[in-house]
């Protein structure tokens, strides 16, 4: 009784007599009724795709880590400052609002890491903070 709980994979089978132009489907719907196992048969599974390595043309990323991530913040609020132009439309757009969230992230990371940084990690989320609650200071004075 307990193999007959066992849940079994499902296979999904366009069984529509129509595509999507409206034609009929004829040779379609006879090539998959041929395929249809016996009763009481399983379709044997396909063995899983092995994935393909990574092509030498795509750019290698960096490992990811707290000091990156928190660079990566930082670049976002300078962003939204109009530091840099918008990749697509090569225009510097500033949205005080967007850059204030980011520096808002950086804070919340701040209280919630307080006590499990190396000093380094610790200095560099302090200091970028601090230029960037300075440059939000500046940018909303000369709205």
């Amino acid at each position: 009784m307990g193999e007959e709980n066992k849940e079994k994979g499902f296979v999904i089978k366009d069984r529509r007599l129509f595509d999507e132009s409206g034609a009929v489907r004829a040779d379609e719907g006879l090539k998959a009724e041929e395929k249809k196992p016996a009763p009481g048969v399983e379709e044997p599974k396909a063995p899983p795709e092995e994935k393909a390595p990574p092509e030498q043309d795509e750019p290698a990323f960096p490992e990811i880590n707290f000091t990156g991530f928190i660079f990566s913040l930082s670049t976002t609020a300078m962003y939204h400052f109009g530091d840099f132009p918008d990749p697509v439309t090569k225009e510097t757009k500033r949205n005080l609002p967007a850059a204030k969230q980011t520096i808002d992230i950086l804070s919340i990371l701040k209280t919630k890491t307080e006590g499990n940084l190396d000093e380094d990690e610790k200095q560099l989320l302090d200091g970028i903070l601090f230029e960037l609650r300075m440059r939000f200071v500046k940018e909303m004075s000369r709205r």
